[in-house]
């Protein structure tokens, strides 16, 4: 399944749910507009099931879905791709396990050399950030604006944007560079197909 060129990116919000009401949210910001879930999951207890389920729904609807940090779990769960930082394993395995058509990201943080270095060995996007307070990330290193427009200069993939964004001030981060705004709390803390629709209107304003 394809990664797609501009849009919203879910990321699992799996703090004190069951698998049901992830689900349930996933399908939601889904029917708002979301064109990309990952599930990221720091204490997981039936991660493999739960993956597979998530799998299923994300393709009824035509959505990859992308497993944060496991590389192993995304090839058992036959997810579409993998998401990885710096602590998460090579590019090279992932692409060995997952084969050449799976989805890779990588975190870049705040260093544009890093994700040179990511799209030379291989990485289909990369992110940064956080770019603002979030309560997902609170100890995450702040990453700047400058960033986004030094890596659209120089990167030719997709460039993901990730920490406290919402649809107040995500379209900073477009008019920066980002093609996609990676999203947790603004679209889980509340209603997710309506907070979905919120930021799909920012892709809409800025012709997409």
């Amino acid at each position: 399944m394809s990664f797609p060129a501009r849009g919203l990116y879910a990321i699992t919000q799996t703090e004190n749910k069951s698998g049901n009401i992830i689900i349930d949210e996933v399908i939601a910001a889904i029917r708002g507009g979301a064109l990309l879930v990952q599930y990221r999951d720091k204490n997981p207890l039936d991660a493999l099931l739960l993956a597979r389920e998530l799998v299923k729904v994300c393709h009824r609807f035509n959505v990859p879905l992308i497993i944060n940090d496991d590389i192993e779990l995304a090839a058992m769960s036959g997810a579409d791709g993998v998401h990885i930082g710096k602590e998460d394993g090579a590019i090279a395995q992932a692409r060995m396990l997952l084969g050449d058509d799976a989805i890779i990201g990588v975190s870049c943080y705040d260093f544009v050399e890093r994700a040179i270095i990511a799209e030379e060995q291989g990485a289909t996007y990369v992110a940064f950030g956080r770019f603002f307070p979030s309560s997902s990330k609170p100890l995450a290193a702040p990453a700047r604006i400058e960033t986004l427009q030094q890596a659209k200069r120089l990167l030719n993939i997709p460039i993901v944007a990730i920490g406290g964004i919402l649809p107040e001030n995500g379209a900073s981060l477009l008019a920066a560079g980002a093609d996609l705004l990676a999203v947790i709390g603004g679209l889980f803390d509340s209603e997710p197909e309506q907070s979905a629709r919120a930021y799909q209107a920012l892709f809409s304003d800025t012709g997409t």
